[in-house]
């Protein structure tokens, strides 16, 4: 019996008694019949008693582990969200599993304290559902870009077999996979959800069913061009659940397909759609999956430079330089700039120890308060929208808001010798979990459209590193097999246009997926108009200054 139909039931048989003998107490022979009374009311009390301590014992379990996490969380606060299966978790225990405590709690007086909370949700600031499945797409991100293994990655293990984070429960890989099938990527779906079921069947408490596991991963399995399989996890699915409709429709789908190509044939009577033998056991190990193809041009070569694979000629390499510079700027004979060469066509250089500690804080200080969703520029008309090729949130600082900003400004004039009058103000970017930026170019190309300033087009990009990243966050080019790693205090610069205005396509540049730790960048976005006299206009697009 319910929790919620054991009080309505103990009332309604107090009710009835007091109907029955209302004048009980005048005969000895009445009285003896409250016994019996008294014996429904124990055992009805006793099952009810039951249920609750079932209920609290289930919520006490859910409160030990939510504790559990916390405790681990508060250690470290920023070791432990660097971790992205760590962030996943704390998303998905704050939105599809609070859904399930909610239902538990509501059975009863909890219902109150449900109310309580949901009134309070714009201060508790719960994620959304739109934030799991962010959370779900970045591990998905993560996984393809740096070949991550699904089985290691639910064990809680990114690299060389470390492990950074406690392991996924079934429930929690059901969760990837239904996200993945949300967002109609079979190929995630199909390797979550076997994931899944791998790990339901050594679950001694089951965090999900295992019919709920096979709905998803047959359809997803079919999708992926297994047919036979999906057809044998259907049946599967149908030995659990006889009547599931959708499956029942599948199973004559994928029979028709089958019998069509000429793999089984019928046995029985014209019609007769269960006598096809597929009886064998399903066997995920064999499933031909095929991965979702990039989205942009050089998309293998990128996630190599992700991964910190060397594709740089090394005769190319071997003829870069470091030295210390000063630009004819008095001060810098003081203390002379660190520079080295990345590249030297197109000219692609880091400058060392070029922002303070202190600097980065008040910067990071002064943005965070503003932070909004990153954009990008729609190339047909320019307006901003959110992309999920750019995952990261920014903010803009005008350099007269604080010293420091002012005094990077006219540092980076004084570097790169370039007019600052004409540059974007300092954009501060924070890459969440899986954080990147597909390869993309910052000036505008043939047919697009870029916010006009009346300053001519973005001449060049200096990108100030303000954090170290423990593993991924790299800037690469795929075009040139180039990768720049994060290093707090650094900034790379490069020139985006030639001399003669025209875009360099060899600057296509990315920000890779941050797989462990918190990447933090600042940008200016350094404009045409005013460099007249500091970069002379050429005649030919391959000529460099």
């Amino acid at each position: 019996m319910q929790i919620t139909t054991l009080i309505p039931a103990l009332i309604l048989l107090v009710t009835q008694s007091k109907t029955a003998f209302g004048d009980v107490f005048t005969a000895m022979a009445d009285m003896e019949g409250l016994i019996a009374t008294e014996f429904e009311l124990v055992k009805h009390l006793d099952t009810y008693i039951q249920e609750e301590e079932k209920r609290m014992k289930q919520l006490r379990g859910i409160l030990e582990e939510y504790e559990s996490m916390y405790q681990e969380a508060i250690a470290d606060v920023p070791k432990y969200l660097a971790n992205p299966v760590n962030a996943y978790l704390l998303v998905k225990r704050l939105t599809s599993d609070w859904k399930k405590v909610e239902g538990v709690i509501s059975k009863n007086a909890g219902s109150a304290y449900i109310q309580n909370i949901t009134q309070h949700r714009s201060l508790l600031r719960f994620p959304n559902e739109e934030d799991l499945n962010g959370a779900a797409v970045a591990l998905m991100r993560l996984q393809d870009t740096y070949k991550l293994d699904t089985h290691a990655l639910a064990e809680g293990k990114l690299l060389g077999g470390k492990k950074y984070s406690r392991h996924l429960t079934a429930g929690d890989c059901w969760e990837l996979g239904r996200q993945s099938y949300n967002n109609g990527d079979h190929y995630h779906t199909v390797l979550w959800m076997v994931e899944a079921l791998n790990k339901f069947e050594d679950e001694s408490n089951k965090t999900v069913a295992r019919e709920d596991i096979l709905d998803y991963l047959a359809f997803s399995t079919y999708k992926q061009g297994n047919l036979k399989e999906a057809l044998q996890m259907t049946n599967e699915l149908l030995k659990i659940v006889p009547y599931h409709q959708r499956a029942l429709g599948n199973k004559r789908h994928y029979e028709k397909l089958l019998r069509q190509l000429g793999v089984t044939e019928r046995r029985g009577e014209i019609g007769d759609e269960d006598n096809i033998d597929m009886s064998e056991p399903f066997d995920t190990t064999k499933l031909k999956l095929t991965k979702p193809p990039g989205t942009t041009e050089h998309w293998d070569v990128y996630e190599q430079l992700c991964r910190g694979e060397k594709l740089m000629d090394p005769k190319l390499e071997g003829r870069l330089r470091c030295r210390y510079v000063t630009n004819n700027v008095p001060y810098f004979y003081i203390q002379p700039i660190k520079m080295e060469e990345a590249l030297l066509k197109p000219r692609i250089v880091v400058y060392h120890d070029i922002i303070s500690d202190e600097e980065i804080e008040t910067i990071k200080r002064l943005a965070q308060p503003r932070f909004e969703r990153a954009t990008v520029q729609k190339k047909e008309s320019g307006e901003r929208e959110f992309s999920r090729y750019r995952i990261a949130k920014s903010a803009w600082l005008k350099h007269e808001e604080h010293d420091y900003v002012s005094d990077i400004n006219f540092r980076v004039g004084d570097i790169t010798g370039l007019d600052m009058a004409t540059s974007e103000d300092l954009q501060v970017c924070n890459y969440g979990i899986g954080g990147h930026y597909e390869p993309h170019y910052d000036y505008a190309r043939k047919g697009e459209v870029q916010q006009d300033f009346g300053w001519g087009g973005r001449i060049a990009t200096w990108l100030f590193y303000m954090s170290d990243v423990e593993a991924g966050g790299a800037t690469v080019f795929p075009k040139l097999n180039l990768s720049l790693w994060p290093q707090k205090g650094s900034a790379a610069f490069w020139f985006n246009l030639y001399p003669n205005g025209e875009g360099n396509e060899m600057t296509q540049h990315a920000g890779c997926p941050v797989l462990t730790g918190s990447k933090w960048v600042a940008n200016y976005w350094i404009h045409e108009r005013g460099q007249e006299f500091r970069r002379p206009c050429g005649t030919k697009s391959d000529f460099e200054m």
